[in-house]
């Protein structure tokens, strides 16, 4: 997860959430930090394939994000999602230019490359 700056300028990595396999807890995960950060809108990244399109994981991201949306909902929470290509790509470039080695790269990549989407979510001007 990542999270932006009060004023929605700059997104800096939050943590990184160990899916559970089991959805709702991993969900209640989300709803927490959204919580405890004063989370208004949560931003997914959607896996296009390299030609744009729409294949099987990002079908099954948008289920898992229509799910996650009718829970946070409630919470008046907004729930979208955002093209995510690329985005673990220029996390490691920028983790090796940090002279992040390996080990530490793998730890921090997931955080990294969700920082990453959010930044193109915000420059984008925080459309879906």
């Amino acid at each position: 997860m990542a999270i932006s700056d009060s004023d929605g300028v700059l997104a800096l990595p939050l943590c990184t959430i160990e899916r559970t396999g089991d959805r709702g807890s991993d969900h209640a995960e989300v709803l927490r930090l959204v919580e405890e950060h004063g989370i208004a809108v949560v931003v997914v990244g959607l896996p296009r394939s390299l030609d744009g399109t729409i294949g099987a994981a990002a079908r099954a991201v948008a289920s898992e994000t229509e799910a996650l949306s009718g829970e946070l909902s409630a919470s008046g929470v907004d729930v979208l999602s955002h093209d995510e290509r690329f985005t673990t790509v220029e996390a490691d470039r920028a983790l090796r230019g940090a002279g992040k080695k390996g080990r530490e790269r793998r730890r921090t990549i997931d955080q990294s490359a969700a920082a990453v989407l959010l930044q193109a979510w915000l420059a984008s001007g925080g459309r879906g």
